[in-house]
């Protein structure tokens, strides 16, 4: 398969050590927005191109690869409140568009078990609900996209709270998220449900970027083909159906 990464910093190095030991072939790396003109007699020879970039290009990268009918697989994270609009340009103009916060196979075991959770404690009010984030300083969006994809998930199932706030809540219907910056951490998500008898925790922590590049590649090679906008609910149930053949 014949990939275009677009951002080749960390996790561009990544996904390319992973695409290559895959049997992969990337035929062009962008890294700045001069790149799509550059590079448009190439791009149209992917099969599939692979966005971490930044919150700022990450829209005018999609539609480059709509232009050019070219699948993109994003794991940009920052421009949420853009989502709504692109899946509908995705939709409309019959594109292929595959979108998670979070690509770790962990992580999105770790959002059905805090789904699970907040299933559970909505029948225990006493538990107060926050979360924290602890990323690298070089994180450019905060809270993190997987944090708001963790807040916005027990807001559906708990159902005793209303929103979100960036640092600590003081409206009882929000759920605070606190972030950190440190030096060399990859990704640390805690959930924490308090009582004034006992502490409710559950964490995950990355212990490398290869997890994060092995989902989005996985990803790549699932979605050439599929005509719509596509998540990890898609990817683990084409995997699950594979598996039952």
């Amino acid at each position: 398969m014949k990939i275009a990464i677009s951002g080749y910093g960390k996790m561009g190095h990544e996904i390319e050590l992973i695409a290559l030991d895959r049997g992969h072939e990337i035929i062009v790396t962008i890294d700045d927005p001069a790149g799509w003109m550059k590079e448009k007699e190439i791009l149209p020879q992917a099969d599939v191109a692979i966005d971490f970039s930044t919150p700022e290009t990450v829209m005018d990268n999609i539609r480059h690869c709509f232009d050019l009918n070219v699948p993109i697989v994003v794991g940009t994270t920052g421009w949420h409140r853009l989502l709504e609009e692109i899946q509908h340009e995705c939709l409309t103009r019959k594109q292929s568009l595959f979108f998670a916060p979070n690509f770790s196979i962990g992580v999105n075991l770790f959002f059905e078990l805090n789904r699970c959770l907040a299933t559970l404690m909505s029948n225990w009010p006493d538990y107060e609900i926050s979360l924290e984030e602890t990323h690298h300083i070089h994180k450019q969006d905060s809270p993190s996209g997987t944090a708001i994809v963790l807040a916005d998930d027990i807001i559906q199932y708990l159902g005793r709270k209303k929103g979100w706030v960036k640092d600590k809540s003081t409206d009882p219907e929000d759920i605070g998220i606190r972030s950190f910056r440190l030096e060399d951490v990859t990704g640390t998500h805690k959930v924490i449900y308090d009582s004034p008898i006992d502490t409710i925790e559950i964490q995950h922590s990355a212990k490398s970027r290869k997890g994060f590049a092995l989902g989005a590649v996985l990803a790549a090679e699932w979605l050439p083909g599929n005509t719509g906008f596509f998540g990890m609910k898609d990817l683990f149930q084409a995997i699950k159906n594979k598996e039952d053949r």
